[in-house]
């Protein structure tokens, strides 16, 4: 049984700017509940939030909030008043709490702020996580937060994770870091064409939920109306696409990082420099012992690396560390105080501005893309129609002769990708590109840079996005320590050293696997992984048949007026049956590509 509501809305309608926003909107959430709000961005999630938070009002329905809890927002551009950060924060505390000091020093300490500093002079990214603090400082009933992990890094964002995980009341959050939803939601709240739709499952089953209901209305408007089923299949089919090409696109990520582990092995051997040769070409950065300080503090001591072309390599590791210097130091902007960096020859270098500076707010979206000679784009080489090539990005014809000052942050991005992905590279760099986009753009993000036939320098906190996309990661531990891993987020998680400063480990747990260019070599499953590998395929098979048989019984217009209990009973099955099976097939493709990755490494 679902509890009683704290937050409820009935037939809430919010109009923006003239048209409607909210068509009819209910839905409620309860003590315990944990639910992740989903949409396109544009789509009013942030205004929503801002609804039940009693920051905006309806225009029509009603708004319920239980008497006498205490509820407490994350906005994402907050505004501080007060002489130290610590004073603010303290103001989440209830009159009667205002003496009890230490929480608000225990949550300062967990999202790395100082509270001691005045507001003044924070940045944008520092305000976000003094707002966090005094979100979090109460333990309020209610918490609602609009994406409390931009700016974070990721050792700040697995503590939220670990504090969230803990927490009793109803929490809805908006956020586009995949890794953090799967984790904390067990709810799914979907904004959709002005409707909210609800599922009993976290975002890890979202995708699958996702497809279905798309699946469903382009059906049923193929029976009503083929131009509109069309149209709806143009605006969605970038997202069923993507889904499908999942696995071709895994596997070829396997087979670069095993290429990539080969070259991380060789960069061990003392006679590194006599291998250059064979890479004629092929070299973008070659560093051999780097290092760099400012003043006392070290950021990197002793470090080579070598990345060729066709490298997708990810820089990870707490903020302050010195990711962006170490970047610096790769690409030549920033000179080592010894060591070496030697770039290849006819580098062509394209740079994520995430402040989007190259834009001009005044030109139009058409003449952002063509610079204001034809209807064609050049795309690596390639001409395309400028319309075809918006559609790829997600914009609908009516935004090409529109200004770029009248689009979203969202739609600027895409935008700004759009046009840095267009024009000749072979060398892209993105410090942090993920901040601030919607998921419809991390997909299309992901996608282009799959596709992407030249060497991707890629600084990240978002795990999800490293997983899917990175060859190797180079971790910036702090105070010196720099070390390279084959593949994604995950495995330097797998093989990291267990005192990474980035993850404090668990005092029981066993000492992790050295770096992957020391790890023992495995040729084989294990027993349990085997035998799970062999018995998936039947399970999927008979979760396949059991679905098929309940959509089957659903189809039957008279079931629900017969018997309603049955039809929910059904209707929930189908849902757990689903996400059952998308679960077996994600772990099927898993054992899988380990059994190939371990098999090549035999032979």
């Amino acid at each position: 049984m679902a509890p009683p509501p704290l937050l409820a809305l009935k037939d809430g309608f919010v109009t923006f700017g003239g048209r409607p926003l909210f068509t009819g909107v209910s839905f409620q959430v309860g003590r315990g509940e944990k639910c992740c709000l989903v949409g396109r961005n544009g789509s009013g999630k942030s205004t929503l939030l801002k609804v039940l938070a009693g920051e905006v009002v309806l225009d029509s329905g009603e708004l319920f909030v239980q008497p006498g809890i205490r509820l407490a927002y994350l906005a994402q551009d907050p505004q501080i008043e007060t002489p130290t950060i610590g004073d603010w924060v303290a103001t989440g505390l209830s009159p009667d709490e205002r003496d009890q000091r230490y929480r608000v020093d225990a949550v300062l300490e967990g999202l790395s702020v100082d509270g001691g500093r005045s507001p003044a002079n924070l940045s944008g990214g520092e305000r976000r996580r003094a707002a966090l603090a005094r979100a979090l400082v109460g333990e309020p009933d209610a918490l609602l937060l609009d994406e409390p992990t931009n700016h974070l890094d990721l050792p700040t964002i697995l503590w939220l994770e670990s504090h969230l995980a803990t927490y009793k009341g109803a929490l809805v959050v908006i956020s586009h870091d995949r890794s953090f939803l799967a984790t904390i939601s067990r709810q799914t709240l979907w904004l959709d064409r002005g409707l909210v739709r609800r599922s009993e499952n976290g975002f890890a089953a979202f995708e699958t939920w996702q497809e279905e209901i798309y699946a469903a209305e382009e059906a049923e408007q193929d029976r009503m109306d083929k131009r509109l089923a069309a149209e709806t299949h143009w605006l969605h089919r970038g997202v069923t696409a993507r889904r499908k090409r999942n696995m071709g696109r895994l596997r070829a990520l396997q087979s670069l990082r095993k290429e990539r582990s080969e070259r991380i092995q060789v960069q061990g051997s003392v006679k590194l420099a006599v291998d250059a040769g064979d890479v004629s070409g092929k070299l973008v950065i070659e560093a051999k012992d780097l290092s760099k300080s400012f003043g006392d503090t070290v950021i990197v001591k002793g470090f080579s690396t070598r990345i060729s072309r066709g490298d997708r390599v990810g820089l990870i590791g707490p903020n302050g560390a010195g990711k962006t210097t170490l970047l610096g130091l790769l690409t030549g902007a920033v000179a080592p105080d010894s060591g070496t960096v030697r770039l290849g020859t006819n580098l062509q270098t394209a740079t994520f501005d995430q402040q989007r500076a190259q834009l001009d707010a005044e030109a139009t979206v058409w003449n952002t893309l063509t610079e204001g000679a034809g209807d064609n784009v050049s795309v690596r080489g390639q001409p395309r129609h400028v319309m075809g090539y918006l559609r790829d990005f997600l914009f609908e014809d009516r935004q090409a002769h529109s200004p770029v000052k009248s689009l979203s942050g969202g739609e600027r991005n895409r935008l700004l990708l759009a046009k840095l992905l267009a024009k000749p590279s072979n060398l892209l760099i993105l410090d942090e590109p993920t901040n601030d986009l919607d998921m419809d753009t991390l997909d299309l993000l992901e996608e282009m840079l799959a596709d992407y036939d030249g060497t991707l320098l890629l600084v990240s906190h978002d795990r999800d996005f490293l997983d899917r996309l990175v060859t190797s990661v180079i971790a910036v531990e702090g105070n010196g320590a720099v070390d390279e891993y084959v593949g994604g987020y995950s495995d330097y998680l797998r093989w990291r050293p267990a005192a990474s400063p980035s993850q404090p480990a668990k005092t029981d747990a066993p000492a992790a696997a050295p770096r992957i260019e020391r790890q023992k070599t495995v040729t084989k499953l294990s027993y349990k992984d085997q035998r799970e590998l062999e018995e998936l395929p039947a399970r999927q098979e008979a979760l396949a048949s059991e679905i098929a048989g309940i959509e089957r019984e659903l189809a039957d217009p008279a079931l629900y007026s017969r018997d309603p209990d049955g039809f929910s009973r059904r209707s929930t099955r189908l849902e757990e049956a689903r996400a059952a099976l998308a679960a077996a097939e994600e772990r099927w493709l898993e054992l899988e590509m380990k059994r190939e990755e371990l098999a090549a490494g035999r032979t």
